[in-house]
């Protein structure tokens, strides 16, 4: 059966050398979090400018991801008079912020090589919608690139095409994107799922606390191809696209409705419930074993389960933790809540809010090792690596750099010098920090920063 999973070794060559070359959304190719091209630093330094390539001030609070496409980097961000408030760390509340000021919604396109911004150009100008979590902002959501379009979802205020230029293309409302505690309403938190572009098509996963659904969109003009109403709680993933032999499928984290739907039609194919009760981690598939690597970790539950990807109609088993025809293994309380977990040949990791990083077995889920990062620090980057090492980045910006082997060890720990909440990005052998004011490119060089 895994053979129809696999592609032809011409096909698998030319999906990787097509795919090296670009970061395009959340997580980069695929959401797969990887770029194993070139070899990335183990250790820098900000204060010497050890392996610091450039430093670029980038205004206002954000928490989306940079990503990139040829020598090009686009971000967004959202600006308001005066500083935002921004609370990190490892805590429980449900508190919202309250915003009545203007705020701007910004594209950015920064030049790869050395940090200048080339345009910045404003796509909304307007009073937030909807409040967002103490540790939130008004502009969570990455980005998405094809190299001729640029899509991002900015919050309530709408999804947005724009060209190569930061012209805009065209604009839907999305409605009002109200992604709060689905047992308190009014406590609202912001919307965080990002847009993916694949065969020309933007596909989005809106949770919300009604009228959640899913949807295509063409990309030239924004047409709606097709939408489906989802019966779930707020939720905060981004969906994936898997492709194998039979069918092509949009593959989504929920907790009521976990699921695969058919990319042409939308049309559902299979579906899971239960687990935790507020789902983040993007879905992760792997080619060789067939598997889509799922896990959400709040409430009574945390599972991390290998779901096999030519499953159809309702696969969920009697327990988290349990096994069926569809669900290759699992294990129930050893998923997490805020990352994306990070597949790496036969190795998956996954990392808690509270730093313990967890190495599993990709075809058997066998745990090789479950150890604490650091103590006292909150975790909510999700991973990325150059199939050397894994780089996981505390939300006080300490990187661990951690080998891609089945042993626990810590290879180095860096400093970012700022709150880190985002996701980093790997463009031609560097990696790309959008801390709290600054983007931050890091690779093998010794020259001093250029800003």
């Amino acid at each position: 059966m895994q053979s129809l999973f696999r592609f032809t070794i011409i096909g698998s060559l030319c999906a990787v050398s097509t795919i090296q070359a670009h970061w395009p959304q959340f997580r980069g190719p695929e959401a797969r979090g990887v770029d194993d091209s070139r070899a990335l630093p183990v250790r820098w330094n900000s204060e010497t400018g050890e392996n610091i390539a450039w430093r670029t001030p980038i205004p206002g609070l954000s928490h989306s991801s940079p990503i990139t496409w040829n020598q090009r980097i686009y971000l967004t961000t959202a600006i308001k008079p005066g500083e935002s408030s921004l609370k990190v760390g490892l805590y429980g509340n449900i508190d919202s912020v309250t915003e009545n000021e203007h705020h701007q919604w910004r594209l950015l396109c920064v030049d790869l090589n050395t940090g200048n911004i080339v345009w910045d150009v404003l796509a909304h100008d307007g009073i937030p919608k909807v409040k967002r979590h103490t540790k939130a902002t008004h502009n969570n959501s990455t980005p998405a690139t094809d190299g001729k379009r640029i899509v991002a979802i900015l919050g309530s205020e709408g999804l947005f095409c724009f060209d190569t230029q930061g012209g805009l293309v065209w604009r839907r409302d999305l409605g009002a994107m109200d992604s709060g505690y689905y047992l308190v309403p009014t406590a609202q938190w912001g919307f965080a799922s990002s847009p993916v572009i694949h065969d020309d098509t933007v596909i989005v996963q809106c949770d919300v606390q009604k009228g959640s659904f899913v949807a295509a969109f063409g990309i030239e003009d924004g047409t709606e191809k097709w939408r489906v109403a989802r019966e779930d709680v707020p939720t905060w993933s981004t969906p994936t696209v898997v492709e194998t032999s039979d069918r092509k499928q949009i593959v989504v984290n929920g907790w009521h409705h976990t699921g695969g739907y058919d990319f042409q039609t939308g049309r559902e194919l299979w579906k899971l419930s239960e687990g935790g009760d507020i789902p983040v981690p993007t879905p992760v598939f792997s080619r060789e074993y067939g598997f889509i690597y799922l896990t959400s970790a709040h409430g009574k539950f945390r599972p991390m389960r290998a779901v096999r990807a030519d499953s159809t109609g309702t696969v969920t088993p009697e327990d988290p933790g349990a096994t069926n025809a569809a669900i290759a293994w699992a294990h129930a309380r050893q998923g997490n809540y805020m990352q994306t977990p990070i597949l790496v040949g036969s190795l998956l990791w996954g990392c808690t809010d509270n730093g313990i990083l967890t190495c599993f077995d990709a075809q058997t889920g066998k745990i090789h090792y479950s150890e604490r990062l650091s103590a006292g620090q909150g975790f909510t980057s999700s991973p990325v690596s150059d199939g050397r090492n894994l780089y996981l980045t505390s939300e006080q910006g300490e990187v661990f750099v951690v080998p891609t082997k089945p042993s626990f060890s810590v290879s180095a720990t860096n400093q970012l010098g700022e709150t880190f909440l985002s996701t980093a990005a790997i463009a031609e052998g560097r990696l790309l920090f959008r801390t709290r004011n600054d983007l931050l490119a890091i690779g093998n060089t010794t020259v001093s920063p250029s800003r």
